[in-house]
């Protein structure tokens, strides 16, 4: 599902620069990504979303090669086959908690807004808990409303690829393990991949495999890449 070699990507005018050696991950794998601020987890998750573009190296997603399409090409597929969950959650104010859902139907080329994907938001709306807030404005919900309604967002065009920047991050406990379980649920049907960005050490071991990013980028050796959560077989 990822492939990444050499991946180097620099903000312009100085600053921050992303070098990642190497990072492969398989369809239908659940990986978290781990790693102090800075490190450039977010960076990376917009570069495998095609929102930013690398400047060398390699990287295919789904077995499209990112790095040679246009920003119009990037936007369909990503419409297609990514959905993010942003850790700002990126809600459309003026759009309601339904049409907010429902919005890569809005700007995604070549997917159908028909009764199935309505009837998909209002289900995947109920199973997070806000069937009630659908009429609803973002600046009329609650910090964990709208990460539900970006949960819901990234699941309702059945994508390939998942991307989470801290999904759970502004949920109590109890409803963390539920948000998990429904996007993990929902993964396994679509047999699609998850990897996510998270601080929360509590919940990687529910995760195929945890990724130290920190370790990844000053990577030496083969080991260095990948962490087995404790009680999952290596």
């Amino acid at each position: 599902m990822i492939d990444a070699r050499d991946l180097s990507f620099a903000y312009p005018r100085g600053g921050f620069t992303l070098q990642v050696p190497e990072l492969q991950v398989a369809g239908g794998e659940r990986v978290a990504v781990i790693g102090p601020s800075g490190t450039g987890k977010t960076t990376l998750l917009n570069l495998l979303a095609g929102l930013a573009v690398p400047d060398g190296g390699r990287l295919t997603v789904a077995g499209t090669d990112l790095a040679g399409q246009s920003d119009g090409q990037r936007r369909a597929f990503r419409a297609r086959r990514i959905g993010f969950i942003f850790q700002n959650f990126a809600l459309v104010d003026y759009l309601d908690a339904f049409e907010n859902i429902l919005y890569p139907y809005r700007v995604g080329v070549g997917l159908k807004l028909d009764a199935a994907a309505r009837d998909r938001a209002r289900l995947l709306a109920e199973a997070c808990g806000i069937a009630d807030r659908l009429k609803n404005h973002p600046n009329a919900l609650s910090g964990g409303e709208q990460q539900r309604v970006a949960i819901c967002r990234a699941l309702v065009t059945r994508p390939a690829l998942i991307l989470a920047d801290e999904a759970t991050g502004n949920l109590d406990p109890e409803t963390k393990e539920a948000i998990l379980d429904l996007l993990f649920d929902r993964a396994a049907e679509m047999q699609a991949t998850v990897l996510a960005v998270t601080h929360d050490h509590g919940l990687l071991p529910r995760f195929d495999r945890v990724i130290d990013f920190a370790a990844l980028r000053q990577r030496t050796a083969p080991e260095a890449q990948s962490v087995v959560p404790e009680g999952r077989p290596a």
